[in-house]
C-alpha cells in the first residue's frame, strides 16, 4: 500500500494500538493536533474597538476555521504574580510558569470570553497562540472560553456578559 503521507498514517497506526488506554490517546491526539496545526500567525487585519464587555479584538476581514490569527504576548511573571493569581491578564503556559500579558504590544489581551466562543487556544513550547474555532466573519468579535477557575472567579459573580448568555 502507497501511504500519502506516510507520517500521517504512522500516526494512526499508533492511535489505533493505543486506544485501550484513553489516557495514552488523548496525549496522541494532542499531538496529532499540534502536528497538524501551522503555530505561525496570519497578518490578519484585527482591530480593537468597544463591545459588549468592554473593549474587545474584532477582525477586519475574514478569517478561516484552523487559522493561527494571534500570539498572546507577555513578559514572564513574578513570583508574586505567579503565587497570588490575581492578574487580569495572566496566562499559564506550563507548569509553575505564567506571562503577564498586560503590555501594549499584546493585541490579543483584548480577545474576551464567551461560553460559545469562535477561538480557542493552544500551548506550544510555552508560548500561547490563538486559533480560529470557526470561520470568523468580517467584524465578528473574536473570544474564547476562558475556562471553568477564571469564569468563577471572575465573571460569574457579575455574570457573564457573553452573546450567548445574554441573548439565549
Amino acid at each position: 500500500m502507497l501511504l500519502k503521507n506516510p507520517k500521517r498514517e504512522k500516526a494512526k497506526i499508533i492511535l489505533y494500538f493505543a486506544s485501550g488506554y484513553s489516557g495514552y490517546f488523548t496525549l496522541m491526539h494532542k499531538s496529532l493536533k499540534n502536528m497538524r496545526r501551522r503555530f505561525l500567525p496570519g497578518t490578519f487585519d484585527l482591530i480593537v474597538k468597544r463591545s459588549q464587555t468592554g473593549r474587545g479584538l474584532f477582525a477586519g476581514e475574514k478569517i478561516s476555521r484552523g487559522s493561527c490569527i494571534i500570539e498572546y504576548i507577555g513578559k514572564p511573571a513574578t513570583k508574586k504574580q505567579i503565587k497570588e493569581n490575581t492578574g487580569k491578564y495572566l496566562f499559564w503556559t506550563g507548569r509553575g510558569t505564567m506571562i503577564d500579558g498586560n503590555i501594549v504590544s499584546n493585541k490579543a489581551r483584548f480577545i474576551n470570553h464567551s461560553c460559545a466562543p469562535n477561538c480557542e487556544i493552544d500551548i506550544k513550547k510555552r508560548r500561547v497562540y490563538i486559533f480560529a474555532k470557526l470561520s470568523i466573519k468580517e467584524g465578528e468579535e473574536l473570544t474564547y472560553n476562558y475556562g471553568t477557575e477564571y469564569f468563577e472567579e471572575q465573571i460569574e459573580p457579575h455574570g457573564c456578559k457573553c452573546f450567548k448568555c445574554l441573548f439565549e
